[in-house]
This record gives C-alpha cells, structure tokens and sequence, in this order.
C-alpha cells in the first residue's frame, strides 16, 4: 500500500479526503489523516479501512517527521504559514508535496533543492488560486496555438450562498475564513492595467470601484479588484498584454455597504480597544461615531453615512445587531476587525441546511487574422450540503487529483510550482469535469473594456 500523509482535517478537506478513500482499493492507498484533534481526523474518514486518523501536531518536530518518513507522498490543508516546517521535511525526506496555498517566498527559495531532488512541489492546485491557474491556461494556450494574441484577460472568483439559502439583505454568507472576507484588500492598494494605463485602488477606495457582471444564467454579480494583478502577466506568459484584471465576486449591492464598515474604521485590525469584552455591540459602533449625547446611535450613523431611514442600505445594518445594547462583544483586547467578525459571524454562517455557491468568470480577448474577438467562460458550482461544499469540492478536489498524478507519475516535472503546465491542468480540468466542476464558454463581441466597469 502506497501511504498519503494529509495534514489538516479542516472543512476544505472532506472532497479531498473522500476522493483519495473510494480510489484506494484500485489505487492501492492508504490515507492517513494528522490533525491536532484527532477525533476530527477521525470524523473525516467514517471508519473505512483504507485510511487511518493521527494526533499530529505540526509543531512537534518529531512526530511530524515521523509521519513524513512514513509517507510517499504528503499533502500539506494547513494554512498557508505552516506549510513550510512541513515543506523543508519533505525535502530532507525526498518526499513530494501538494498544497492549495500561494506560493510564498520560503515555499520558493526551496526549490532548487526539490529539482535537484526529482522532487514535485505543487502549490496553488485549489480553487483560487488553482482552477482558475487552470481554466485559464487552456484557454490561454489554445488562443496562442491558433495563432491569437492576447489583448486582454479579466478573472473573477467568489465564494457565495446559493440562491435558495440566501436568507439575508446582504445576499451574503462566510463560505471560508471570515477573517479573511474582513481583512480583504487590505496591506496595499490593488494594482492592475487598463488599456496600457496602469491602476491603482487604495483600499478607502476599493468597494467603490467596482464591476458588474452577468454570468451564465446565474444573474448580475458585482467584483471589486484583487491585491496584486499585475504579476500574473509573467505567471500566465502575458508579459505584453493591454489589460488585466482579477477581481472577487458579490452580489450587487454588498460591496456599497461593506464600504461603510470601510470608511468607519471597523475593519481597522492594527491596533486593540480597551475593556472591549465589557462593549456591547452598540458601544462598538458607538465609538467609530462623533460625541452628541442627545442623538441615538441610530440617528448618529444614518446622519454620518447620508443613509436615509427608508433606504435598503439601512435595513442592511439594522439586519447585523450592531445596535444592539443586550449582546456583548466578550472578546479582550480585540481589534476592531475582531469584533466586526464575530458580529458578522452572528449573522452570515451558514446554516446547516445551507447550501453554498462558486462563481467563477473569465474573459479573454484576443486578435487573431486581424480580427478582435473576445471568448467568456463560466463555472458556476453548487454544495451538496455543509460536509460536501461547493468551497470543498472546488478546493478538495484538484489537490486530490494532482496528488495521485503525481504519486502515478503522470506528473513529473520538478520543482515548486503552480498548475500552468499542459501536463497539469489538461488531465485534472479533464476529469474535474466527472465531478461536474465544467466551464461553459461563449463567444461574445469584442468590447476591449467593461461598459458597466468603475474601476478604472
């Protein structure tokens, strides 16, 4: 039996994990599932005889390597700050190693070490990054084989409720790490190009210059622009391309009221509020709000913001307790990032009969025989339920693939990578597609720019 080391047992990892157990039989594996709780590991593998759960925590350097030892391949679910403890082992140990986290810059200086050990180190075989790598390689490619050259390449990505669970006026709820959605466009201003003018979004600015899309049947998204767009000319080989764009989807209207948790400071995470356990959630926005003791908290807000009462937008904040005198914060020393995510996290997890959504969309515009034409591409996926997400299957899934392809040798060049390689992205989209993770694509006119577009 061939042994597969998964470290995390968290909830991207249950498509993931699924996946590798109904190959082993064929495949002749054995999953083993480390986790620093190993009454969740065990939760993941339901008693199948294939897999195995460990106590395993990271941060103990001789249990870690001991699993590493005993593994022939090692996939890393942890967050992205831990991979490297795991990453250096596999290196001593000659192991490959598979995770769905960008690349960091210790991930990198690896890698002269991983090609001279044969070794294959794939990052960024995910969602986002990852199927996105992907899908628009093949695209990308092709145009380029058939003698097109880019002009312009837009990207969109969001983890989103489905429609039959949105249950909110703010058509949102966490589908991943909240802190995450809290702290997002934050630590520089999002960077891409237009046309051949360069763009930038300082973050006070970036839910207000934002893009409308239509996509697949699916109705009208919004996006607003990505950190850093421009290094993915070089990554993508489109080092002289007009415009590019990545950007994270929403619904129409969130990204004009998170702006307001923007312009207040509440997404402010540099520094911590005294006694801030003893706050209720009125006192937290309370603070963010000008002194006037004879005007509510209410009147305050909708004053400072210019929110009229009869306005959805109010009904939006009015929906969060963020009045509320009775529920406290109950958390020291927070940030107010912190206390905004928990009270967001009143509202916006998901229920257990939740359902959530990924909506992905590309476009591609190309000259080709001296004609300008623009192709759209769509994947718009469904969870199954809160064990099997839509979040874990897009994310699960292709890590899970790349690992057996690389454990089978179907995947053989060295090095710390991502998933741009034909030999990658052709057999994982490929079979990705049993599993109902497809793209539909369209020719549309070219328009070179977004009409519905402020972002530029």
């Amino acid at each position: 039996m061939r042994n597969i080391l998964i470290i995390g047992a968290g909830r991207s990892s249950s498509s993931l994990i699924k996946y590798l157990i109904d190959k082993s039989e064929e495949e002749s594996l054995h999953i083993t599932i480390g986790d620093v709780s190993v009454e969740n590991a065990l939760s993941k593998i339901e008693g199948q005889q294939n897999a195995s759960a460990i106590k395993l925590d990271v941060f103990d350097k001789t249990d870690r390597e001991e699993a590493i030892k005993n593994a022939d391949i090692v996939v890393s679910m942890l967050p992205a700050r831990f991979h490297i403890e795991v990453a250096k082992d596999c290196v001593r140990f000659g192991k490959s190693m598979v995770t769905a986290s960008y690349i960091s810059k210790e991930m990198k200086a690896l890698n002269d070490e991983v090609v001279a050990k044969g070794l294959v180190f794939m990052n960024e075989i995910g969602l986002d990054p990852g199927i996105d790598h992907m899908s628009a390689m093949q695209v990308i490619d092709r145009i380029k084989e058939e003698e097109g050259k880019m002009l312009l390449f837009e990207s969109f990505c969001g983890g989103l409720v489905a429609p039959e669970s949105d249950t909110n006026l703010w058509n949102y709820k966490f589908t991943w790490n909240p802190r995450n959605v809290v702290l997002a466009g934050q630590g520089g201003a999002s960077m891409f190009i237009q046309e051949g003018t360069y763009k930038y979004i300082p973050y006070h600015k970036l839910f207000r210059r934002t893009e409308f899309l239509t996509i697949n049947g699916s109705g009208r998204f919004e996006a607003y622009a990505n950190r850093d767009s421009l290094k993915y000319r070089s990554i993508y080989g489109l080092e002289d391309i007009q415009t590019m764009y990545r950007g994270t989807i929403r619904r129409v209207g969130f990204s004009r009221a998170w702006n307001v948790f923007v312009q207040l400071g509440m997404t402010d995470d540099s520094y911590t509020i005294e006694d801030s356990e003893n706050m209720s959630y009125r006192d937290f926005t309370n603070l963010f709000l000008a002194y006037s003791p004879s005007d509510s908290v209410e009147l305050k807000f909708r004053s400072y913001l210019k929110i009229d009462q009869d306005d959805l937008m109010w009904d939006k904040f009015s929906e969060l307790d963020l009045f509320n005198a009775k529920k406290k914060v109950g958390l020291k020393n927070a940030t107010p990032a912190q206390i905004l995510q928990k009270i967001l996290m009143d509202s916006w997890m998901l229920k257990s009969e939740d359902k959530d959504m990924i909506v992905m969309h590309h476009i591609f515009g190309y000259l080709q025989k001296g004609e300008k034409k623009q192709i759209e591409s769509s994947m718009v996926i469904k969870g199954d339920d809160q064990v099997y997400t839509a979040m874990a299957k897009t994310v699960g899934l292709p890590v899970a693939m790349a690992t057996l392809k690389i454990l089978n040798g179907d995947i053989t060049t060295p090095g710390v990578q991502l998933p741009i390689k034909k030999e990658v992205y052709e057999p994982i989209l490929k079979e990705l597609e049993e599993y109902g993770i497809t793209f539909v694509e369209k020719e549309v006119p070219y328009l070179g720019y977004n009409p519905d577009s402020v972002k530029g």
